[in-house]
């Protein structure tokens, strides 16, 4: 009898508990939020219990783990519609936080969980009877843009030819253009690397791994936070003012656009001769056409157009220039390398005279969102299949050692 009590008596301070983290995480605003909102992209959106996902990661077993970072550990999920899932789950304890920052962080949480685009990998939903709000991604399957660059020789990642690294590029200029210009309150990743782009079966790229990305207030040109990021990618402006825009984004991916081009890391250090090496620095002070084509990848030097090559490097060159204000926008590059990629299979066609609204359809959509104002919360990662869930992690700018993921 006394052990039923005890069982009782546990059972109901585990519910009461339960309940605590719910409407301490903004849970009850949450759910007054999804109610009022008209459903659409909400279809699919679900508030997860915690037992829910207990059952799909089987209690978090270590053997569900798929990637770790420092912020936190991805699991792999299964849910009882055999759906498969990514449950990113905070390392770190939760703290007491100000309603205006629940706020924020509800308010994000929506517009994300609102974000439908081929290119961007979808927020599923959350949970919040946690100490720390979990949330839930769709599944991608195929590793990420890093482990198919530079894991050469691994026979579980394919060696990417010139036609489907353009292709790739490509979507995820679009992916990014899309968040900077088609949703109504501008989104920069400000964490895009080869790490955070994802692909699935068909090699079709997934922008992932919001951890560190910040919605800017329309009325705001520039928003002023702690600096984060990535060695190799921070672009060298935000580094040095701490004031974020859509620019710094587009200097990011003209580093991955290097990595694509010459199949190098974005840093690197070798730590026999104690020397680093800054990809970006060394595109920007390649001469000449000999210089150039040392520098590209042997994998696909013979098996692209080098017109249509040299001039991604050139675009590349663009988005690397010191200055933001001297970068092109995100919407520039994608109807670029659109452009590029249809000039690539047509060689005969004038890329200036390509169908402007053929050039932007990868933008998607525009959103019926309302726009929001002052967000300074990070939101959660995704990721796919063991390494790839690593780019969770917010990664100190003052690590040399970085391997550039």
């Amino acid at each position: 009898m006394s052990l039923m009590l005890c069982w009782g008596i546990r059972k109901r301070k585990l519910i009461m508990l339960k309940e605590k983290f719910f409407e301490q995480n903004g849970g009850l605003m949450l759910q007054q939020r999804l109610s009022s909102t008209e459903k659409g992209p909400f279809e699919t959106t679900k508030i997860f219990t915690a037992k829910e996902l207990e059952v799909a990661t089987n209690n978090y077993h270590e053997s569900r783990v798929i990637g770790e970072g420092g912020y936190g550990i991805v699991y792999k999920g299964i849910l009882p519609n055999n759906k498969v899932v990514a449950i990113k789950k905070s390392k770190f304890g939760a703290q007491i936080v100000p309603t205006e920052q629940i706020e924020q962080f509800i308010n994000e949480v929506i517009l994300l969980m609102q974000i439908n685009h081929r290119n961007v990998v979808r927020l599923l939903g959350c949970c919040l009877e946690t100490e720390v709000p979990l949330l839930v991604y769709e599944f991608i399957t195929n590793g990420t843009l890093f482990q198919h660059i530079h894991n050469k020789g691994n026979e579980a990642y394919t060696s990417l030819s010139w036609e489907l690294r353009l292709k790739i590029a490509t979507e995820t200029a679009g992916a990014l253009a899309y968040l900077h210009y088609e949703t109504n309150t501008p989104i920069v990743h400000r964490d895009i690397k080869t790490m955070n782009i994802l692909l699935d079966e068909n090699f079709i790229a997934k922008v992932s791994d919001f951890g560190t990305s910040r919605l800017i207030p329309i009325d705001e040109d520039q928003l002023s936070t702690l600096v984060q990021g990535t060695v190799g990618y921070l672009d060298p402006e935000y580094l040095q003012t701490s004031q974020l825009t859509e620019k710094s984004d587009v200097y990011s991916f003209g580093v991955v656009l290097g990595e694509l081009l010459t199949g190098q890391k974005a840093f690197s250090f070798d730590k026999s001769n104690n020397v680093s090496q800054v990809l970006a620095m060394s595109l920007l002070s390649l001469k000449d056409d000999d210089q150039f084509n040392k520098f590209i990848d042997d994998d696909i030097l013979n098996d692209g157009n080098m017109e249509v090559i040299k001039e991604v490097a050139n675009l590349t060159k663009r988005c690397l220039r010191i200055k933001g204000d001297d970068r092109p926008t995100m919407k520039e590059v994608a109807m670029e390398l659109e452009g590029l990629r249809a000039m690539s299979k047509h060689p005969w066609m004038n890329v200036d005279h390509l169908d402007t609204e053929e050039s932007q359809h990868l933008l998607g959509a525009k959103l019926p969102i309302n726009p929001y104002s002052g967000y300074d919360l990070e939101c959660g990662s995704s990721g796919a299949t063991t390494a790839m869930y690593d780019s969770m992690q917010t990664q100190p700018i003052l690590n040399p050692f970085d391997d550039g993921r």
